[in-house]
């Protein structure tokens, strides 16, 4: 049998909630397939950890992470506690120091989930956004000067390397080739950002020359929005920025229906060092210990952290569940249901042990 040692970080918020479910699933379908299981590691890091010791992780956090297989995490932040804190306390630090460079985020309208895109199915919205994760306008470098004073001055310098630019541009062009359309769209903002979107659009052209099999167009990402409201149709697979990226997938996920049920990969593709999975949700603080939680992006993640792991067979399994339960019209509260937590992850659970995973 095959075993993988996942870290598990709840961390904030609905966090727990979320890879306490997504966590019982997977056992769930391990037992139900029986080629593998999982060994869980429960790391408590995040805001409370950070009360008790001024940190949100340990100094050797990172190398206590190094052997795992993959790390399922669920989310950072706390209303008493700055969000830049929060953010380049946990989540970043482990996404650049694993150099997970390739944020992957699927979006589609599940069965049973209704887009507030009027008229817009399932066959309309079906996308892969792929954002540059460890660069960019989230490299980390600036300053404060002159604090207080009339003349205070604040830089956040957004930072593009061509190693950086050109391994995200052929990660997305190898995804849109994985894809039926075979088509990309490069998102940047060009005409005002004349240096580092410059820079984007002239590295797409040099590898789109290495890929005449995928399609490709530019976007200004003011643009982007408005062709993935009014044309979501004509999209498929989308690379972006750090910034653009984030921005873009969380107006995705929103038009597939609900945040609830956006996933995230940060991969390393290299394969060097553990990737992370995560909804993209947050910890929303207003829905935490009320049992209504959305647990469906956590399953989708767990599907993507199962791909990664080879174990193929299984992630379709998982998402067949998905799709049967929200099918089946047993939803929580953000999508129109009356569903709790626990109610969702009963009824996946019980989708699992009636999946053929023969084949």
């Amino acid at each position: 049998m095959r075993q993988y040692r996942i870290a598990s970080i709840p961390a904030d918020g609905i966090g727990p909630e979320v890879i306490g479910a997504g966590l019982e699933v997977l056992d769930a379908l391990a037992a139900r397939d029986g080629g593998f299981s999982l060994a869980v590691d429960h790391y408590d890091w995040g805001s409370d950890y950070y009360r008790k010791h001024g940190v949100l992780m340990p100094a050797d956090g990172l190398e206590r992470l190094k052997g795992a297989d993959a790390i399922y995490f669920g989310a950072v932040g706390a209303p008493d506690i700055p969000d830049h804190v929060t953010l380049w306390g946990l989540r970043l630090p482990i996404c650049q120091g694993f150099d997970q460079y390739a944020n992957v985020r699927p979006t589609r309208i599940l069965p049973g989930v209704t887009s507030p895109l009027r008229d817009a199915g399932p066959e309309d919205l079906d996308w892969l956004i792929v954002r540059e994760n460890s660069e960019g306008e989230y490299a980390g470098h600036g300053g404060r000067a002159h604090r207080g004073l009339p003349e205070e001055v604040a830089t956040e310098v957004a930072i593009f390397t061509r190693v950086g630019v050109e391994r995200i541009m052929r990660f997305a062009f190898d995804c849109a080739r994985k894809r039926p359309r075979k088509l990309l769209t490069v998102v940047t903002k060009s005409n005002a950002q004349r240096h580092g979107m410059v820079f984007w659009d002239e590295i797409a052209a040099l590898v789109a020359a290495d890929y005449p099999d995928v399609t490709w167009d530019k976007e200004l990402v003011d643009a982007m929005t408005m062709r993935m409201v009014r044309k979501p149709q004509t999209i498929d697979t989308v690379v972006a920025t750090n910034l653009h990226a984030d921005i873009l997938s969380d107006l995705a996920a929103a038009l597939a229906g609900s945040l609830g049920v956006a996933p995230t990969g940060n991969v390393d593709p290299q394969r060097r060092y553990p990737s992370m999975f995560e909804p993209i949700h947050g910890s929303a603080f207003d829905i935490t210990g009320k049992g209504i939680a959305n647990p469906v992006a956590s399953f989708w993640t767990a599907s993507m952290m199962l791909e990664h792991l080879g174990e193929a067979r299984a992630a379709a399994a998982l998402m067949t569940a998905v799709e049967q339960v929200c099918a089946a019209g047993i939803l929580t509260p953000d999508l129109g249901g009356k569903a709790t937590t626990k109610e969702v992850t009963r009824a996946m659970c019980e989708a699992i042990r009636g999946i053929n995973l023969a084949g």
